[in-house]
């Protein structure tokens, strides 16, 4: 498991320790940009758009394109993961409720020997007492730890830029938190541990810069993102089916049925859902529709 794939899967817990608000300034007229789709219908009619979003940066990251402020402008709703991500107390409530209900004792017992040491750097780090993580469930715990490593922001996000972007219009959301969250509590406890071991592995890495995964995001490059978001533990079949396959055909039957009504919609969700051929672009090209990246 990388670090670049937790951070393009999970929305719902970045939101719980992070501040609200969102940069500013984060429009970028030069090139090169993220990477953006337009889709067609079979009679050659533009019925929406496409982009992957990132869901924490750093501050005074500027990304927004020109092209994509005109989608902006032309799209009359917004379909995202999680729509409700400035309701932090919502957030914070219902991972309280799933977090904590199967215990299954102390957090270091869970983790391998090796990754020892980075576990006690991340407590130094969150300033938090040796047992805190100790009721969590060991994908809770997983997702908190990497809440701590990680230098990025959360309300620099992409995703609460383009809803904030929307304020006004129809925001839809193709999961929502509760489900979001549940998809990690339903893994079982031997997938759940490979989260929290490859979280701790990789934590040395997250450091203070901008990180490979959004340097990558940020110039549009799609072979690098799909080298560092399927790395890993989603070389595991249940994993990469239950994080990945599983959810992109839902939301691509979602997807379906929302292009076909009249509005326009831009739809935002993590980068690593549209790469590849189980990837959005894939699945909806599949169902007749042309999906043609235009930045």
């Amino acid at each position: 498991m990388k670090r670049g794939f937790l951070t393009s899967i999970c929305l719902a817990l970045s939101v719980l320790i992070a501040a609200c608000g969102s940069q500013p300034d984060i429009g970028k007229a030069e090139g090169p940009h993220p990477a953006l789709w337009e889709i067609v219908n079979g009679s050659g009619s533009v019925e929406g758009w496409m982009f992957g979003t990132i869901h924490a940066l750093p501050d005074g990251t500027k990304w927004r394109s020109p092209r994509l402020a005109e989608v902006i402008d032309n799209a009359d709703t917004l379909v995202v993961e999680v729509a409700n991500l400035e309701d932090g107390a919502e957030l914070s409530r219902l991972f309280g409720e799933m977090a904590f209900d199967q215990p299954t004792g102390p957090l270091e017992n869970r983790i391998d020997t090796e990754f020892r040491d980075e576990f006690e750097t991340l407590l130094a780090k969150a300033k938090v007492r040796r047992n805190h993580f100790d009721s969590m469930e060991s994908w809770a715990a997983a997702l908190a730890l990497s809440q701590v490593a990680q230098s990025n922001k959360s309300q620099n996000g992409a995703d609460r830029a383009l809803m904030a972007a929307f304020d006004g219009r129809e925001i839809v959301e193709l999961e929502g938190a509760r489900e979001q969250l549940a998809i990690f509590d339903r893994l079982p406890e031997s997938e759940q541990r490979d989260l929290l071991n490859a979280v701790l592995e990789e934590s040395s890495e997250y450091g203070d810069g901008r990180g490979a995964l959004a340097e990558a995001w940020l110039a549009g490059d799609l072979d690098q993102l799909t080298h560092l978001t399927r790395r890993g533990v989603l070389a595991d079949p249940e994993l990469e089916k239950a994080l990945l396959h599983d959810r992109n055909a839902s939301w691509a039957a979602q997807i379906e049925n929302l292009l076909s009504a009249e509005e326009k919609p831009l739809i935002a969700v993590g980068a690593g859902h549209l790469l590849g051929e189980s990837g959005l672009p894939a699945l909806l090209q599949e169902r007749g529709y042309t999906v043609r990246r235009i930045e």
